[in-house]
């Protein structure tokens, strides 16, 4: 015997994804890699960001074909042997030109990230993992933005 009314338990509502939310981030998450990248569009160029002694970040371009574009993010700690055993968050973003939208298509342990997930899963996804995942991406992209240092080589005018 259940507890549980059977009509409330059987009728559990389906996540639906905001397209238009998620779209909107993917649109800003693009703006912001543009203004991070920097003009450093070609294949195989990195650029770093540092934000204090122990935390940088780099972004690595992988791919670059006429449309899209293939970059990988990832956090790096400056002093591996104090940070040896910690998280080093890394995504890889995949940025449409022409639609002018960035789009976070893994992370992690995660190699293809799906619009929702039902929930309970075997792996304990959220149900709005890629808007969470693309949030993630975007607040990244701010931080690189504000508080982010880049070492630069100067050449004399002589």
């Amino acid at each position: 015997m259940s507890f549980f009314p059977s009509s409330t338990v059987n009728r559990r509502n389906k996540y639906q994804p905001n397209l238009v939310s998620l779209m909107s981030l993917c649109a800003n998450n693009y703006l912001l890699l543009l203004k991070i990248q920097a003009n450093n569009t070609e294949l195989g160029q990195q650029r770093s960001f540092f934000i204090n002694d122990q935390l940088s970040y780099v972004v690595t371009v992988n791919e670059v074909t006429r449309y899209t574009s293939l970059l990988t993010f990832e956090q790096q700690s400056l002093q591996a042997t104090s940070f040896k055993h910690s998280y080093h968050p890394r995504m890889s973003i995949r940025l449409y030109h022409d639609a002018q939208m960035a789009e976070v298509i893994s992370n992690q342990d995660i190699h293809q990230i799906k619009p929702r997930y039902d929930y309970p899963n075997k792996r304990m996804h959220q149900q709005d993992e890629k808007q969470q995942i693309n949030q993630f991406l975007n607040e990244w992209l701010q931080l690189c933005l504000e508080q982010g240092q880049v070492n630069l080589t100067l050449q004399s005018c002589q």
